[in-house]
């Protein structure tokens, strides 16, 4: 771990304004996340894991939004981002079993949970360039830097990482090459005929009515994020994968997003990102400002 990234309390989160800052807390982001979580449990370690220990099945609902909320944690959580990844990391420890390819496996070790973090930065990098806009050199640099900022909050150790992007790209098609598969838990997640409970959150008004419309509701929700989560995925991986992707639905993805990179950029800031992200984007703006009213007031009691 980086003693430049250490906290009074551990790890520190990515820097403020920076390209993880902007793609994580914005709307776009959601549909970013079902591609990345593929990928993770396309491992046969974290797909045993999540198999046979997660509620994705039962809750999907609760665990969908107990992990967005840890993810929003990591990056726009201050202090707060350290004492989630203790808690994650305990969370993890009694984790183990055995994965489809008969090996003992835990959710800690190094090579299972570096994997899970690993996946985000080549699907932030690849939906960026649909959702939002190609990523410059530079930023490519900067969101890998912050990833591994969010990897140190995840209490994985410098050496478990690659360092540099150069190293990564290596050691991510490595994995693809012989270390991912797909396994019942990605079967499920791209599948279109899996039962789903309806949303059980929200005023009770919307419950009601989800409910009652749940059967007509489910299969094009079912479709659609399948739709995502093979499009968003970079197609080195989904080619690993098998996953099939025709030229038509590759235009029908790119028209999708360019409309959602027309529509977000002019919605209001409640409706652009979400609670977390705008209350760290409101916060930080308002240091800013103070810091540069201050300089200002200042030279105008001099010069009077």
């Amino acid at each position: 771990m980086s003693s430049a990234d250490i906290g009074r309390t551990g790890p520190v989160p990515p820097p403020p304004g920076g390209v993880l800052w902007s793609l994580a807390g914005d709307v776009r982001g959601l549909l970013m996340l079902p591609a990345a979580l593929t990928l993770q449990v396309a491992h046969p370690a974290v797909g045993a894991g999540v198999d046979e220990h997660s509620v994705f099945r039962t809750d999907p609902w609760g665990r969908g939004e107990r992990s967005l909320r840890s993810l929003q944690l990591w990056v726009y959580g201050g202090e707060a981002a350290a004492e989630e990844g203790r808690r994650l990391r305990k969370l993890h420890r009694t984790i183990q079993g055995t994965d489809t390819r008969g090996r003992r496996y835990h959710a800690l070790a190094p090579a299972n949970y570096a994997w899970v973090h690993a996946t985000g930065f080549p699907v932030y990098r690849h939906a960026s360039r649909y959702l939002v806009r190609p990523l410059t050199g530079a930023q490519e640099r900067a969101l890998y830097r912050e990833w591994l900022q969010v990897g140190r909050i995840l209490g994985i150790h410098d050496r478990d990482m690659p360092q540099t992007i150069e190293e990564f790209w290596p050691y991510y098609r490595a994995v693809l090459a012989g270390g991912i598969e797909r396994t019942a838990v990605v079967e499920e997640l791209v599948a279109t005929d899996q039962p789903v409970p309806p949303p059980d959150r929200g005023p009770l008004v919307l419950r009601l009515l989800f409910r009652a419309l749940w059967p007509v509701l489910l299969p094009p929700l079912a479709r659609f994020r399948r739709f995502v989560t093979v499009g968003l995925m970079p197609p080195d991986a989904r080619e690993a994968l098998g996953l099939a992707w025709s030229d038509a639905e590759e235009r029908r993805l790119r028209r999708f997003c360019g409309l959602v990179r027309r529509v977000v950029p002019v919605l209001p800031e409640r409706l652009r990102y979400l609670p977390p992200a705008r209350r760290a984007r409101a916060a930080w703006h308002a240091e800013r400002g103070a810091r540069d009213v201050r300089p200002r007031r200042a030279g105008s009691v001099r010069s009077g």
